[in-house]
């Protein structure tokens, strides 16, 4: 009888117990959750920026861009040593800005921070990314520039460019600094990647790829393609944030091509980025063809041709 009373003390302590571990288990699980999910977001990969950025609404694409998108480069010390080489003369560029309602903490700290971490761009920082890469894509010491079309004598020379020639933030003139400056060296595999998407990636402003820089989107894109190339991003996703970087420089060229598609019963998140930015779609001769097909779209405007 005792040991019969035993047992029955042991499992009524066990049946209150139960409830208390229940919730200790549960307990764990929600935090358990909660930490794994923190994990993810912190280590987001290209993959998880390039989905989270790419968003299917108008209302959602919208709410992206002003949030902004991460791009897969540190932007580190760059933005001191074009200042200290004079590719940027910082009174100037603070001049333009202020004209403009000023840079933002963000912006500055991209000019004078040595330990930036990746760059950011969104709708309203897109013209002072462009103009950071543009002095960058033409500063940087590379091949493309120096042996490229940019180069071609029936040209006149390279520096008759809106890239080159549109420069007017450096110290002296902007030809001083073309090609001049080794901020990055790309391995030979890195400059064969760089080269071989340059010359499949277009922008609306003109009809020639990025591997001929001869606006400052061009050479801009070719800053950025350098800057992802040396930072070990593939080929497909350089593809998928010069598209993203693209549609903030043109937001009303890819509204078209995104309707164009819609009218066609083609889903835009299902197309090769590389085939949105060959020269069927986001060359200017590409695009007018688009625009022919589509009904006239809002205008939203974008960063220019000029700093």
């Amino acid at each position: 009888m005792e040991n019969e009373n035993e047992v029955k003390n042991e499992i009524k302590k066990e049946n209150n117990l139960s409830p208390i571990f229940s919730i200790i288990i549960v307990a764990a699980l929600i935090i358990g959750a909660s930490i794994y999910t923190m994990r993810l977001l912190k280590n987001q990969d290209v993959e998880t920026l390039w989905h989270s950025a790419r968003l299917n609404s108008q209302q959602q694409n919208e709410a992206s861009l002003q949030s902004g998108v991460e791009l897969p480069v540190k932007w580190g010390d760059l933005g001191v040593r074009m200042t200290e080489t004079g590719v940027i003369d910082k009174v100037k560029f603070e001049n333009l800005y202020a004209g403009r309602g000023g840079l933002a903490e963000a912006d500055k700290k991209l000019l004078y921070n040595i330990d930036n971490g990746n760059l950011v761009i969104n709708s309203k920082n897109s013209g002072v990314i462009l103009n950071m890469l543009w002095a960058f894509g033409l500063g940087n010491k590379n091949p493309i520039l120096e042996n490229g079309p940019m180069m071609d004598k029936n040209y006149g020379g390279a520096g008759n460019f809106a890239s080159t020639g549109g420069w007017t933030l450096a110290q002296g003139n902007a030809m001083t600094h073309y090609s001049m400056h080794s901020f990055i060296t790309l391995t030979s595999e890195q400059q064969v990647l760089v080269e071989r998407v340059a010359k499949n990636i277009y922008r609306p402003c003109c009809n020639n790829s990025t591997y001929f820089p001869d606006c400052n989107h061009g050479m801009a894109m070719l800053g950025l393609l350098e800057l992802m190339a040396s930072q070990g991003v593939g080929e497909q996703d350089m593809y998928k944030f010069a598209l993203l970087v693209n549609t903030l420089w043109f937001p009303d060229t890819y509204e078209a091509i995104k309707t164009f598609f819609v009218s066609q019963n083609i889903d835009w998140n299902t197309v090769d980025p590389k085939e949105i930015l060959g020269a069927e779609y986001s060359s200017a001769s590409g695009y007018q063809k688009v625009l022919s097909k589509v009904q006239p779209q809002q205008q939203k405007g974008g960063p220019g041709c000029g700093a």
